[in-house]
């Protein structure tokens, strides 16, 4: 198993930090936040590009996936949204991440008019993504939050450089749990977003271990090849504790021990 958090834990740090503190940590990669708040994004000119992978490679940090926040599903016209997806891929691609993250975003819009327009965007910038070696990820999140739902959509796309995100809190408020989740995703998945909060009511992010996700469940189906990416969402939740430091210590070695509870248990 291998291991990464999100940025969107270290609000607006410089990457080089964000590097070290992944390195310094026991991590693997990164999934960096594509947002203009953050230090690369889609709009980030070339030498911006070129420098951030390098200082990434001098860690010894890799770039798991590029966070985006288009919305597949979201109403109104598809060139606009093939723009944005296209522009996620370029990101991903220059600095050598083999996936991107978008949200369905379907909102108010009836089930199958939400997946049909997921279905047409992603079915068409699929073969792009895949010309550039990387994955588009639909999020189990918003309308779609559960895995039986983002499935319904990639099924129907069918195109391998489309797959899923596993958003684990919120396949849980889904109703959903692990073993189903994953059943559902099969071959769709890409990587394991792991998280934890203190009830339903209250999703403000806590250390992973101390809150109520079954964590131990999840890690127990997640791909023992594959990889765990720690979104701690302190940017939505400024009075959350830092994750800078040993709180990042502490999350690698429970997943750790999860793994390695779920390897005897095999």
């Amino acid at each position: 198993m291998r291991y990464a958090f999100s940025t969107l834990g270290l609000p607006g740090t410089p990457l080089a930090r964000s590097a070290a503190l992944a390195a310094g940590h026991g991590y693997d990669g990164l999934e960096l936040r594509a947002h203009p708040e953050e230090p690369l994004h889609p709009q980030s000119p070339p030498g911006d590009r070129t420098a951030g992978l390098r200082t990434l490679h001098r860690a010894g940090v890799g770039v798991l996936g590029i966070a985006g926040y288009t919305r597949v599903a979201a109403p109104g016209g598809d060139e606009p949204v093939l723009g944005e997806l296209r522009s996620l891929v370029r990101l991903a691609a220059d600095l050598e991440a083999p996936y991107v993250r978008v949200f369905p975003g379907g909102g108010d819009l009836p089930g199958p008019q939400a997946d049909a327009n997921a279905v047409r965007r992603l079915r068409e910038a699929a073969p792009y993504a895949q010309r550039n070696g990387v994955r588009i990820l639909l999020e189990t999140h918003d309308s779609h939050r559960t895995a039986a739902a983002a499935a319904r959509v990639l099924d129907a796309v069918g195109h391998p450089a489309a797959g899923a995100l596993w958003d684990v809190l919120h396949t849980w408020l889904g109703g959903e749990g692990p073993a189903e989740s994953r059943r559902r995703l099969g071959p769709h998945l890409g990587y394991v977003q792991v998280k934890d909060v203190g009830s339903a009511e209250d999703l403000t992010p806590v250390g992973l271990g101390a809150g109520v996700l079954p964590l131990a469940g999840v890690v127990a189906e997640a791909p023992a090849d594959g990889w765990l990416c720690w979104e701690y969402e302190r940017r939505w939740y400024p009075a959350a504790a830092e994750l800078a430091g040993p709180p990042l210590t502490r999350g690698r070695e429970h997943l750790e021990r999860l793994v390695a509870h779920a390897g005897q248990a095999e």
